[in-house]
């Protein structure tokens, strides 16, 4: 039985910081960082049968063109990822009753729609990215073991590459779920390996008024290669997502919009297009 310590439930029963019981959430699933983007989606639903927040996460589950979806925001970062995907998986795959893993696990079908820098002068403003792979700078998902889902090969050309310094924490590096991957696959998608970091200044290569250990980390990243998949992206989730993911039987793909081309330095005049066609991009393939 695993101890009220480990797995927090608030006095409805609903796990601590999601806020939500088993039968709130579809197993088809959209994350997004922002609240404020949940709403942005759901507004394209037939209906709404549930919605609740506490935090940053926001969450709301109705249906599209017949298929039950659930929105949810996770807020920013490897950390809210760590908080989202546990207490997602305990939903489904723990009785919080008897806080025992059930003897039947189900998977749920998760993507992330996100925002991004290109790292590739083709890969223009208003453009998709769909992550073949996830590379984490971030170390969060170290604290578990990942050692048989990990890309050994290519992260150790990824360290090679870069002359990363160890001192940061060893990178790693998760492919997206395959089947997700042809589901969502279109000519309209660019593809390659979504970077994902632990901050959104130094840890992105942003200097304002702080030094930064690697200065030439973007640029070295930029022409990083592997068995002819690229880096395609920065972001600060996608890495997280498919690690966890894979280690708890979910199957995980992001899809970022790209608002921003660290190559060329410029942004998109209207990122709030660019988001929502991608929305209704994502809400597509779901209900295919």
């Amino acid at each position: 039985m695993i101890k009220s310590s480990e797995l927090i439930l608030n006095p409805d029963g609903s796990v601590y910081h999601l806020n939500l019981k088993p039968e709130h959430i579809a197993h088809d699933i959209i994350f997004v960082g922002d609240q404020n983007r949940v709403e942005k989606i759901t507004q394209f639903f037939d209906s709404i049968e549930f919605s609740t927040q506490k935090r940053e996460f926001k969450t709301q589950t109705g249906i599209y063109k017949g298929k039950r979806i659930t929105v949810m925001s996770t807020g920013i970062g490897p950390d809210n990822i760590d908080i989202t995907m546990n207490e997602l998986d305990a939903l489904v795959n723990i009785d919080l009753e008897t806080r025992k893993p059930k003897e039947t696990l189900t998977s749920l079908n998760i993507v992330r729609i996100g925002t991004s820098g290109s790292l590739q002068e083709d890969i223009p403003v208003d453009s998709f990215v769909m992550g073949e792979f996830g590379l984490g700078l971030d170390n969060m998902l170290r604290s578990y073991l990942i050692d048989a889902i990990s890309e050994k090969d290519m992260e150790e050309a990824f360290i090679k590459h870069t002359n990363w310094d160890l001192k940061k924490g060893t990178p790693y590096i998760i492919a997206c779920s395959e089947t997700m991957k042809i589901k969502f696959d279109s000519n309209q998608i660019h593809k390659g390996i979504t970077g994902t970091a632990g901050g959104f200044y130094g840890p992105q290569g942003r200097v304002l008024r702080l030094e930064i250990q690697d200065p030439e980390l973007n640029s070295k990243m930029d022409n990083f290669k592997f068995n002819d998949v690229r880096m395609a992206n920065l972001e600060m989730e996608t890495s997280a997502i498919y690690g966890l993911g894979k280690l708890l039987g979910h199957n995980c793909l992001s899809l970022n919009a790209i608002i921003a081309n660290r190559a060329t330095g410029t942004f998109s005049d209207d990122p709030y297009k660019a988001v929502d066609a991608l929305i209704q991009y994502t809400l597509g393939k779901f209900a295919e």
